[in-house]
């Protein structure tokens, strides 16, 4: 019997296991089973929490098709609190992770994670493709609260030029201050409720017809609100980036 946590970031949700140990071992089929909203615990993917030479911790995360994934910045944001549950780590942090390094601060109720520099975006028509630690393609839409998302993303994230390594797909809006975003996730095959490097990409591409310096992007997802700073160096060149949010406990048990 393994303990676990549940733990969510405006609504992307996440299993979180302690394997300081190593002794566990997932197959894609378990993993699969976890997150299953029907038949497991459910999530949109399964965090392990595992022992690092170099920082306070490693990040292992599995999308819940079972596959390991790319950096998951919610679920850094969420690993972070979990790690903080179990007393080894204060307020400033600094864990592993698949991309790399990365450092967090925990202020009050709001975690804050830093990203790793983006550099390069591609143009595709009037879209825009980059990599965030995951990679997002970013398009921009009127009336996104009526807007297909899972049938409009899986059109983009199954066709001829991302099918084989798959993408996730990001519709944005500006209205007012405030920039909407709804996200279609590779791994999970499905519209999440937010997706934390899609909220890096999305308030990079808002930034890319302004000029250079400090950025702070207020997001707003189904989910919840989170907050994108910046720094701009030049069109391609994006430094300095922070994911802040809150993240919540929700529940731990068995499995």
């Amino acid at each position: 019997m393994i303990p676990f946590h549940k733990y969510h970031g405006t609504g992307n949700d996440f299993i979180i296991i302690d394997n300081r140990d190593g002794k566990l071992l997932f197959n894609k089929e378990k993993i699969i089973h976890l997150c299953h909203r029907n038949f497991g615990i459910g999530a949109d993917g399964l965090m392990l929490l595992e022992n690092s030479i170099h920082t306070s911790f490693k990040m292992r995360y599995y999308n819940s098709d079972g596959n390991e994934g790319s950096m998951c910045g919610n679920g850094g944001r969420c690993i972070v609190a979990f790690a903080k549950k179990l007393n080894i780590v204060n307020n400033e942090i600094i864990f592993e992770a698949v991309d790399g390094i990365h450092h967090a601060e925990i202020f009050n109720s709001e975690i804050r994670l830093k990203m790793n520099d983006v550099n390069g975006i591609e143009k595709i028509g009037n879209d825009y493709y980059l990599n965030t630690g995951s990679p997002h393609y970013v398009k921009w839409v009127s009336q996104l609260e009526n807007l297909d998302v899972v049938q409009e993303g899986r059109n983009i994230r199954y066709n001829n030029r991302f099918k084989s390594l798959g993408t996730n797909v990001n519709f944005i809006e500006l209205k007012e201050d405030q920039l909407l975003i709804r996200t279609y996730e590779r791994g999970v095959e499905n519209e999440t409720l937010s997706c934390g490097t899609g909220n890096v990409a999305a308030a990079i591409v808002n930034s890319l017809d302004k000029g250079n310096g400090h950025f702070s992007v207020n997001l707003k997802t189904k989910g919840g609100e989170l907050n994108v700073t910046f720094q701009k160096v030049d069109a391609v060149t994006f430094k300095d980036v922070w994911l802040k949010g809150p993240t919540e406990f929700v529940f731990e048990g068995i499995c």
